[in-house]
């Protein structure tokens, strides 16, 4: 019998620096976080808006852990 255990997409509650949605998204992925804060900060260099209004989206839709 094979049981596999199933990972849920949440926001972290330990990793995180504002709602933890990129410490979630490393802990769902196995990519360190750096990677997705690197991405974020990339997003929110052409003028803020695609970056945060991403974040904030991920904020929205991601449940908290």
């Amino acid at each position: 019998m094979n049981i596999t255990q199933q990972k849920n997409l949440r926001r972290s509650r330990n990793n995180r620096m504002l709602a933890g949605v990129c410490g979630g998204m490393s802990e769902f992925f196995g990519i360190s976080v750096f990677w997705f804060r690197l991405a974020f900060l990339l997003a929110f260099l052409p003028g803020g808006v695609p970056g945060i209004g991403l974040y904030l989206l991920c904020w929205l839709i991601i449940p908290a852990a």
